[in-house]
């Protein structure tokens, strides 16, 4: 259990920060109360984790040398696929793209500032989040880590990584933002994926 958990908190917690869910979380943040905005993009995210975890554990209803040759596949072929963006990318990066996507999603679907409850802001931002997240690549590697590994450690350790993302969103996200290197992050994500990747195929 102890390696599903490290695995998908390390996984979720460096493909998170700069992703979309992120800036629409601090986005959001900006204008309304913090606490209903961390609410509905936990529970979004929680709910996206649990049901990628699900769909793990159905793939392994397949013979498991197929399984477990496919999941160090996907693990190799992201992290592959996430190294050539990596050198693809200027200097340091930006994380402009994935601002504009969130600031775009968040005015398309907003509310108004004033006069909105907390029962409504919570909602938009869980509605927000989920379909930001659905077919993201850590839905995808969130699937394949709980094929090999404890759906329960999985689980815990995506969920803890999430919401340490979250909090970071909601709290500092447009300082923080500007901090950071897409290039740097997209780098770390390759080599941990391959880590991955390499790790299931000694296993």
């Amino acid at each position: 259990m102890l390696t599903g958990f490290t695995a998908a908190l390390l996984l979720i917690t460096l493909s998170e920060l700069g992703d979309k869910t992120f800036f629409i979380g601090a986005i959001l943040a900006m204008k309304h109360p913090k606490r209903w905005v961390f609410a509905g993009v936990m529970l979004a995210l929680f709910g996206m984790t649990a049901l990628s975890v699900l769909l793990g554990q159905v793939v392994t209803v397949f013979p498991q040398h197929y399984v477990q040759w496919a999941a160090i596949a996907l693990f190799l072929g992201f992290g592959l696929k996430l190294l050539y963006d990596a050198s693809r990318m200027s200097n340091g990066g930006s994380l402009a793209d994935e601002q504009a996507e969130a600031l775009e999603a968040v005015q398309k679907n907003g509310l108004a500032v004033l006069k909105v409850s907390g029962y409504a802001i919570l909602m938009r931002a869980l509605a927000l989040t989920f379909v930001a997240e659905w077919g993201d690549r850590t839905q995808l590697a969130t699937i394949t880590l709980s094929t090999a590994n404890s759906p329960v450690g999985v689980v815990m350790g995506a969920t803890l990584g999430h919401a340490i993302c979250a909090a970071i969103a909601v709290m500092c996200g447009q300082l923080i933002a500007g901090k950071l290197s897409e290039r740097v992050l997209t780098a770390l994500g390759g080599m941990l994926f391959i880590i991955f990747g390499v790790v299931a195929a000694f296993q």
